[in-house]
């Protein structure tokens, strides 16, 4: 055969599927149309914005947890502070109140008479509180103390104040035998298993037909110390504590907050339990 005599070439027909087998995937990119290559550019526009969001929420969570947690920490740390600050405060805010008051009754003659002295009137109003005790306390001051109450009784309006403030400060008097409060007690009120803070006021001998029964006359306060309720007890229902009346007194206007960890009942029916365990508040 001469070599001018070619033969002519061949083409085999290959199916598309296994023609783009063989392109590599950049000739595919690069021959594709625009259209298609503008949406796969808008796909990584879109995952770029999202991933940004993503990162942004997760920044801003942070953000309010640690807001939350300085301002926890804030507000308990200012609640202690007020805690601690507030009977101190209260304290010194009445002590200068009272100091003031007491003060006020004898530095107006002090000045007048250009005596310029700080607690010079303090010190002789307590002095003379002493001694008006001392003289009240004789046979010719209770004599004077009579008379004046008897005026005093006598006045539409003022006997009214009168008695009632003297019944308050009888409650607090060392003599407790004559007045107003003579023991704290704790009675069974409202339910059974319930107790009340009470103080005897007087005792009366019930009667009846056949049997006569001690009862107590026990003030129940529901409102600080001068409001209350007044209740006819079985002497031997009254629970006596180790507790003097000032010191019932201070429980009952503290609001229970100068309770005593542990109470023990001086006298008890054998029905009774020997010691009454309360919680301070």
């Amino acid at each position: 055969m001469a070599m001018g005599d070619a033969k002519p070439s061949v083409q085999i027909p290959m199916p598309s599927r296994d023609r783009d087998l063989l392109v590599p995937p950049a000739a595919v990119a690069t021959h594709a149309s625009p259209s298609a290559r503008a949406g796969a550019d808008s796909d990584d526009d879109e995952t770029k914005p999202s991933s940004a969001s993503a990162a942004a929420a997760a920044a801003q969570t942070g953000r309010e947890a640690f807001h939350k947690v300085v301002h926890s920490w804030a507000s308990k740390k200012f609640m202690t502070g007020c805690v601690i600050l507030f009977p101190i405060a209260v304290t010194f805010y009445v002590t200068w109140w009272f100091f003031c008051f007491v003060d006020g009754f004898f530095s107006p003659i002090y000045a007048h008479l250009g005596i310029n002295i700080f607690g010079l009137g303090f010190v002789t109003s307590i002095s003379f509180i002493f001694v008006v005790g001392v003289f009240m306390s004789s046979w010719l001051g209770a004599s004077i103390l009579g008379l004046g109450e008897w005026f005093i009784k006598r006045m539409p309006f003022v006997r009214h104040i009168y008695n009632a403030s003297k019944q308050i400060s009888a409650a607090i008097s060392p003599d407790q035998n004559k007045h107003a409060f003579k023991e704290v007690v704790i009675i069974r009120h409202p339910r059974i298993g319930e107790y009340a803070f009470g103080f005897i006021t007087s005792e009366v001998l019930l009667q009846g037909y056949s049997s006569e029964e001690q009862m107590c006359c026990v003030y129940v306060p529901t409102n600080h110390l001068y409001i209350g309720d007044i209740f006819l007890v079985n002497s031997s229902d009254v629970i006596r504590p180790n507790l003097s009346v000032r010191e019932g007194i201070e429980i009952v206007v503290s609001g229970g907050m100068s309770m005593p960890q542990f109470l023990s009942i001086l006298e008890t029916e054998p029905n009774q339990l020997t010691r009454i365990r309360s919680t301070r508040s």
